[in-house]
């Protein structure tokens, strides 16, 4: 009998973590859930043995303490072997303006939860799953970026640069690992229907359902896809800005909408 999927996932506890933790729970597949809310993962843990996952663990901590993942990431093991799937998927986001001096904290948690929290996620998994890997055993890490990543946004200046830097961040892994033969997949997402667009108080094209999200999502992990914007629209529209000329850029999105600022972050 073949044993079930393995998969830990940070940012679990609602939006896109939640839509793939439950897409992965009616594979039968065996979770680690992640996320600061614990109370939360919780009851969502029995929803989700009803649904068919095979086991699921919950930690609750935050992705910018690294002592924390190493622990969770050590239990998770423990309990239940190397997972074969390590999605960093936990992200906030915010509005912040370089000029206002109470926006700095935000600027730096946004950079610590987006980018050093994808480091600090697969640190303590990757020695046990290059060990998996050299028996054959596939392995594979998967980052949530994000098409605000491409292009910098106005009135968004930490999260367009947390997303720019977890994509560089992302392929430089992908060579690391690629030795190893673990792929390091990076999805890139558009609009998704998920708390954090909610807020957002501009047209969002091309807008998907969090589990029709899930979905998409799972199938790229699935094929080990080094790289991936969904939905594909959001691509062809991403790789257009980004070839527009500075000049051109400059002078369609300087007045766009701005999301949210959010002082007490």
């Amino acid at each position: 009998m073949q044993a079930p999927l393995r998969v830990f996932i940070t940012g679990a506890s609602s939006g896109i973590g939640q839509a793939l933790a439950r897409y992965y729970a009616r594979q039968g597949a065996v979770l680690g859930l992640a996320a600061r809310r614990k109370d939360v993962l919780a009851a969502f843990a029995a929803e989700l043995v009803q649904t068919g996952a095979a086991g699921v663990s919950c930690y609750g901590l935050d992705v910018a303490d690294a002592p924390a993942l190493q622990q969770s990431a050590g239990d998770f093991i423990a309990r239940h072997g190397v997972p074969a799937i390590v999605i960093a998927n936990a992200g906030v986001s915010s509005g912040t303006l370089t000029e206002c001096r109470e926006d700095l904290d935000t600027i730096r948690r946004i950079l610590d939860v987006n980018v050093f929290g994808l480091a600090a996620t697969f640190s303590p998994f990757i020695a046990a799953m290059k060990a998996a890997a050299a028996t054959g055993v596939p392995c594979r890490l998967v980052g949530i970026a994000s098409v605000a990543g491409i292009r910098g946004l106005p009135g968004a200046e930490a999260y367009s640069a947390s997303k720019a830097a977890a994509i560089a961040y992302l392929e430089s892994l992908r060579l690391e690992m690629r030795r190893y033969g673990i792929p390091v997949v990076t999805i890139a997402p558009g609009y998704i229907a998920t708390p954090m667009t909610e807020i957002n108080p501009y047209p969002m094209p091309f807008m998907l359902a969090a589990d029709e999200a899930a979905r998409r999502f799972a199938r790229v992990i699935d094929r080990g896809s080094s790289y991936a914007v969904i939905p594909w629209q959001m691509g062809v529209v991403a790789k257009l800005l980004r070839l527009l000329p500075n000049a051109i850029y400059d002078r369609l999105f300087a007045n766009a909408p701005r999301k949210p600022r959010s002082p007490d972050f």
